[in-house]
């Protein structure tokens, strides 16, 4: 019998956080954090990482386990994630995947098998000292000779995604847009249940200008900094995350600090936009448009319960209360 796994996704400051916390409390579940910045220690503000009260007492995975200096890709986090998993099962409790990297959780669902592209280091090496000689959008103009679907669905400045379907391409001569496509057919070892919080596209604009602020008044700039210190580099995956890119660029001299806020507001914008997009090519989804409820957090928690009931057999584990 498939075991039991819940999913609570959707673009940045929709709110997921506080969701997901009613969410776990009401199932007996463990969050597991599918966020490509929290896994990092001393990354606090940037990443709006959950904060230990806020956790009310629900366990979480994948928060604050590796230093900067660490490389974290979807291989790791699909490993990781599993290994959390099992944890979890034991407990007899259930896990519950919680974040906004959509290509992290399609991992994990549908176990992705990426064994073809365990990589070669001297092409790799190859093609970053092209992006680094060329720039991003010229690494993904090569990428769009090869594999133009793999090109639309990548940003030109995700270059470390762009470097792994180069690699796959390099290394298997197949498309790695093709072998996703085959591999997202695969049906999930899972009992899942899938749901995309989502707000109105202009609240959600809002939010994330108040979340940005907010950064600001609560410390970004001295994050940044105190990392800048302890010798973390731009050229680190972990210090290329929104908000720290930006602001590192600022500490450098290289834009003032209101050109670094508008930036990191206007490409975090994008950055919603592109999630709701990939979210939309998910299946099995369920959509829960928190205007549609009024913004009742109660209203939101109950039909999410209600879409467990007759999926999920939540009686065969711990700490679930009968519906």
């Amino acid at each position: 019998m498939k075991k039991p796994l819940v999913v609570l996704t959707g673009p940045t400051a929709v709110g997921k956080t506080k969701a997901s916390i009613g969410l776990a409390k009401a199932i007996g579940g463990e969050i597991i954090s599918a966020d490509s910045m929290q896994v990092y220690r001393h990354m606090d503000i940037g990443s709006a990482k959950i904060r230990p009260e806020e956790m009310q007492g629900v366990p979480h995975h994948l928060i604050d386990v590796l230093e900067p200096s660490e490389e974290f890709h979807v291989v790791r986090f699909q490993q990781m994630a599993k290994a959390a998993m099992e944890e979890i099962y034991s407990r007899g409790h259930i896990p519950v995947i919680v974040g906004g990297t959509g290509f992290y959780i399609q991992a994990v669902l549908y176990d992705i098998d990426f064994t073809e592209n365990d990589g070669d280091r001297a092409f790799r090496q190859e093609l970053m000292d092209y992006a680094d000689a060329n720039g991003p959008l010229s690494l993904h103009e090569r990428l769009k000779e090869v594999d133009p679907k793999a090109a639309d669905a990548i940003h030109p400045n995700n270059t470390k995604r762009v470097i792994r379907a180069l690699e796959f391409c390099h290394q298997t001569g197949k498309k790695i847009s093709e072998h996703n496509e085959k591999e997202r057919e695969k049906e999930s070892p899972y009992n899942f249940v899938y749901f995309v919080l989502n707000d109105e596209r202009q609240k959600l604009y809002e939010r994330i200008d108040r979340r940005v602020d907010l950064m600001i008044q609560e410390g970004l700039v001295e994050e940044v900094s105190r990392l800048k210190e302890m010798g973390y580099a731009r050229d680190m995956v972990s210090m290329q995350g929104l908000g720290y890119k930006e602001i590192l660029a600022c500490l450098d001299g290289e834009c003032t600090l209101d050109e670094a806020i508008y930036m990191i507001k206007r490409d975090t914008r994008h950055f919603a936009k592109r999630q709701i997009t990939w979210f939309k090519r998910e299946r099995q989804v369920i959509w829960i448009e928190k205007e549609a409820y009024g913004y009742d957090e109660e209203k939101i928690l109950h039909t999410m319960i209600k879409h467990m009931e007759g999926v999920l057999c939540l009686e065969d584990y711990s700490g679930v209360p009968n519906f």
